[in-house]
């Protein structure tokens, strides 16, 4: 099972952990083991990621960032193989994606004797980036019918399903609201009538999958590997460079 409808699939180049990440599921599927948990396990990667960037390898810290990467996309199709959809783990991921980064960029800027403001920043440009992606991945994929947990506007608490905690959704709400809110109000001003658009091509959605989390994650991981440790902060901040080409792109060419 996917986000998307097999007639509305586009080539997503964040999304090249989709096919470990169904086997993971399928195995996983008759288990006590909830999406939760993988949530919890991408997490656990991240972290392994850090500490093997830390010891300097770099090969171990590039395995543990695309793993992370597929268990992200693991988490989402174990939820909707077992039909169990929940905004407890739809926010628990979101979160942890950005304490993650967060720790990255930070972490590489301390291992590379690099400003920590410049890794604030690398942080703060990889996070704009992943909002450009989710914010017109979103659109699409309400326009097209498919998977609806997200919302294009998180501006409520959206009412817990039955087999979770109204209260934990609360609580893990705001926390995404914290970490989000920013981002998604800056995107939304820059494009805020991209929802209304009559047009949403595949072509466009490819584009912008370059900025997805999993492609962001495969980036850092190859630098690591080719050792380039040194380049992925400046990087990820002259990334940022395709924001206005994106949003110009669909405000003048896709109405």
């Amino acid at each position: 099972m996917s986000k998307l409808t097999l007639e509305n699939k586009f080539i997503d180049v964040s999304d090249y952990g989709r096919p470990a990440a169904r086997i993971i599921a399928e195995q996983l599927k008759q288990t006590k083991v909830t999406a939760i948990h993988v949530t919890l396990l991408f997490g656990l990667s991240g972290i392994l990621a850090i500490f093997c960037m830390g010891l300097m390898n770099y090969w171990a810290a590039g395995f543990f960032l695309i793993l992370k990467s597929i268990l992200d996309a693991a988490d989402g199709q174990l939820a909707r193989i077992k039909n169990q959809p929940s905004y407890t783990g739809r926010y628990l991921d979101s979160i942890l994606d950005s304490i993650l980064n967060f720790a990255l960029t930070i972490s590489i800027a301390w291992f590379t004797d690099t400003n920590i403001g410049w890794g604030l920043l690398a942080y703060l440009c990889m996070q704009t980036q992943g909002t450009v992606y989710n914010y017109y991945h979103v659109i699409f994929r309400h326009r097209t019918e498919g998977e609806i947990t997200s919302q294009i506007f998180e501006d409520k608490v959206p009412n817990a399903y039955p087999e979770e905690s109204q209260a934990k959704v609360n609580i893990l709400y705001k926390l995404y609201r914290f970490l989000y809110k920013a981002f998604d109000e800056l995107i939304y001003s820059m494009d805020p009538h991209a929802s209304r658009a009559t047009t949403s091509p595949k072509w466009f959605m490819f584009l912008v999958s370059f900025y997805g989390l999993g492609f962001q994650l495969l980036l850092m991981a190859s630098f690591l590997v080719l050792g380039w440790i040194n380049f992925i902060i400046p990087f990820f901040i002259a990334y940022s460079v395709l924001i206005p080409v994106f949003i110009y792109t669909r405000k003048w060419f896709l109405k």
